[in-house]
């Protein structure tokens, strides 16, 4: 018998119930019937975070960036590169810590960019600074 998982949709936030089995079989939302995968972080506000944090059985791979930030821009690419590597095993996200301020200051993110990885709602692991997408995936892989 396959285990299920809860998967947030990136779109409507519904939660959907889904065996393991078929993550990679392009699953759709049963509310929205939007892709529940699509190969690109899912920007997320402060309470949508709070949502995919609590009620999502997949590791959450964030990263914490800003606008103003040189370094953050340019790994934009690169942890949208890794999205598509590394869905569906995990779901990346980008929180704007401009927009999130408080967010970030409960989780302790001293520089940007940061990212963090979330298991279970918890912090499993965390790396300060830019990285190309071979980087965040390995990353990423070690950790999960």
């Amino acid at each position: 018998m396959s285990q299920h998982l809860h998967v947030v949709c990136p779109s409507c936030d519904a939660v959907n119930r889904l065996p393991s089995s078929r993550l990679s079989a392009g699953p759709k939302c049963g509310k929205c019937h939007a892709p529940l995968f699509g190969g690109q972080p899912l920007a997320l506000d402060e309470a949508r975070f709070a949502r995919h944090l609590a009620r999502s059985d997949l590791p959450l791979l964030v990263d914490f960036w800003a606008s103003w930030c040189g370094p953050c821009r340019m790994m934009a690419p690169a942890f949208a590169s890794a999205a598509a590597q590394l869905e569906p095993a995990a779901r990346l996200i980008k929180v704007n810590t401009e927009e999130a301020q408080a967010l970030a200051g409960r989780l302790g993110i001293r520089s940007i960019p940061t990212l963090m990885l979330f298991r279970g709602g918890r912090e499993t692991a965390r790396q300060a600074g830019a990285m190309d997408a071979a980087s965040i995936v390995a990353w990423a892989r070690q950790h999960l």
